[in-house]
């Protein structure tokens, strides 16, 4: 197998292993208020997700930045929280285009911090790489294709869910945007940095 399908593999492999749950997680709560024809918002947010979390994964693991890894595992339950949250307050399931750039700046945002929260794992198996842009690039690629199969899975769920099963898109997203404030709330105690 060569560099960039290794690499492409194992970012595909990272996001979508359930002991990733909590990124699978934050992705479910961010597509938690929408509607499979509203794809290409939700694909535009998991990109700005993509590039804050490759920019920090980028700069951790070539050792630019160091921040305590037990505060970054606190805080991307938080993350997770504050999408949760921000979900159930939201008083509408359609955004004005303010509110969109605002969720792309948070997507971004979030990226940054689970990032960090990737950088020693990807650290350790880049410790034999000479050049280091492929495998970077080709990880972030696998991550991002990982992150919109995830997305297409819960807005297929939502779709099915919503138009053919009947359940409400409010109760649709106060049941998903709960389940990720609840777990998160569970995180964000059992990481509390000491």
């Amino acid at each position: 197998m060569t560099t960039f399908g290794l690499y492409l593999s194992l970012g595909i492999d990272h996001i979508a292993d359930f002991a990733a749950y909590d990124h699978i997680l934050f992705i479910m709560a961010l597509c938690a208020v929408y509607s499979l024809k509203e794809w290409a918002k939700v694909l535009i947010m998991v990109t700005a997700f993509t590039l804050g979390h490759t920019l920090t994964l980028a700069l951790a693991t070539l050792d630019l930045i160091r921040i305590p890894t037990d505060l970054i595992e606190f805080l991307i339950p938080v993350t997770i929280f504050i999408t949760g949250l921000w979900n159930i307050v939201q008083r509408s399931n359609t955004a004005d285009v303010l509110s969109q750039r605002f969720k792309y700046s948070i997507a971004l945002f979030f990226g940054l911090i689970h990032g960090l929260g990737f950088s020693n794992y990807l650290r350790s198996l880049l410790g034999s790489e000479q050049d280091l842009l492929l495998p970077l690039f080709s990880f972030n690629l696998g991550l991002e294709l990982g992150q919109i199969m995830i997305v297409l899975a819960v807005l297929l769920i939502s779709f099915l869910l919503v138009n053919i099963v009947g359940l409400m898109r409010r109760e649709w997203n106060l049941l998903l945007s709960g389940a990720a404030l609840g777990v998160s709330l569970i995180l964000c105690v059992e990481r509390w940095p000491l």
